[in-house]
């Protein structure tokens, strides 16, 4: 193939004992190998043979420098394989990102050696099996999770799908990937909501459109609540029209039960995703919930457009769905039970909206605050 045989080369080489001969003709063999577009399989042979004892008696430089080369050839074969991931040394995490192909052989091997960044670095290659993808999920690394979540070469579904769910709770980075993937499904992002953001926590919402739920334990206390929704709704516009936000945050706190924590940061959250769950799971229409975010909202740019897409979910959005939403900031069901529930059939129909403006509560603003806060909605019946 290159000019030498390699049963007589390397018994030379033995007889003079020169390593730095055997390490100037791996070099040169792994340059030559490597240049070969098409190999015969004789060929292939023939440098398996010579290459294998070359590596063992060439310098640790050259044998680093060889491995280097080599592994940039398209024509390994899992001998070779070895021998390059064997003597690279460092530069193996190069070879195992740069290389187009790599057997899932050799793949599974270096995973079996636990190596975090080496791993990780396999979790972005395009190429990987679904026997690899189980070896690097059951390693239950932050690294791993986030490369295979931004690794849109496989399909997150199953296992896969439920693995990368329950890490997106607990990883920031990984529900960031997750949000832009078109097939993860943005619902199963619902914890970790406050840490995306704008543009994904409304891909969260949009994915309820239209989609069954399972029950959520809220549901009944919520349905007490709803005969109080014209107080409810007058009462946030008073707040937020005066930017009593730590009030909004107390009120929110009675009537959904959730952590105080987690009521100040919808309190607070001026892009209005968080506050329209709130509203829809308390049954508001379309005309009372915009009256609410328009005072909540910020008022820095022109808000029409967002406004406008507040409206279509709540013609899209079922009360059913926020509910269970916030049954999972509850921390009251199995977020993965969604997987379980297929999407409705049917063609996806618009509320249409009311034509006559609500009646307005004859109660005064603030004994409507002081009712709402009085009703016992802490724990769902």
């Amino acid at each position: 193939m290159i000019g030498f045989q390699p049963y007589e080369t390397y018994q030379l080489l033995t007889q003079t004992n020169d390593s730095k001969r055997a390490s100037s003709l791996l070099v040169a063999a792994c340059d030559a190998f490597m240049r070969r577009i098409k190999p015969l399989p004789n060929e292939i042979e023939q440098f398996e043979t010579l290459a294998t004892r070359l590596f063992q008696t060439a310098q640790d430089k050259a044998r680093h420098k060889g491995a280097a080369i080599l592994g940039r050839s398209e024509n390994l074969t899992y001998s070779l394989e070895q021998l390059v991931i064997d003597n690279i040394g460092q530069d193996l995490d190069d070879y195992i990102l740069s290389a187009k192909n790599i057997s899932q052989q050799s793949l599974n091997q270096i995973i079996d050696d636990k190596d975090i960044q080496t791993c990780a670095n396999i979790a972005k290659r395009t190429d990987l099996t679904n026997a690899t993808l189980t070896k690097l999920f059951q390693m239950n690394s932050r690294k791993i999770y986030r490369a295979l979540a931004a690794n849109t070469s496989f399909s997150a579904k199953g296992p896969f799908l439920n693995a990368l769910a329950r890490s997106a709770q607990m990883d920031h980075q990984v529900a960031f990937s997750l949000a832009k993937r078109d097939d993860f499904d943005a619902a199963l992002l619902s914890p970790a909501f406050f840490d995306l953001s704008e543009e994904d926590r409304l891909k969260v919402i949009f994915a309820f459109s239209s989609r069954k739920t399972p029950d959520a334990p809220i549901k009944k206390t919520l349905e007490q609540i709803s005969v109080a929704n014209s107080q409810l709704t007058k009462a946030l516009m008073k707040l937020f029209s005066q930017n009593r936000r730590p009030e909004v945050t107390k009120l929110l706190s009675q009537i959904t039960g959730l952590e105080d924590v987690r009521c100040g940061q919808i309190a607070h959250d001026e892009s209005g995703a968080a506050l329209f769950i709130v509203l829809r799971a308390f049954g508001c229409t379309v005309q009372d919930g915009l009256r609410v975010l328009i005072h909540a909202t910020s008022h820095d740019k022109d808000r029409s457009k967002a406004l406008a897409i507040f409206a279509k979910l709540f013609n899209e959005v079922s009360v059913d769905s926020m509910a269970f939403l916030l049954s999972v900031w509850r921390q009251e069901v199995n977020l993965l039970d969604l997987t379980k529930v297929k999407f409705s059939q049917t063609s996806r129909s618009r509320t249409k909206l009311a034509d006559t403006k609500a009646a307005s509560s004859q109660q005064p603003i603030d004994k409507a605050i002081d009712v709402l806060k009085k009703i016992p909605a802490r724990h769902a019946s």
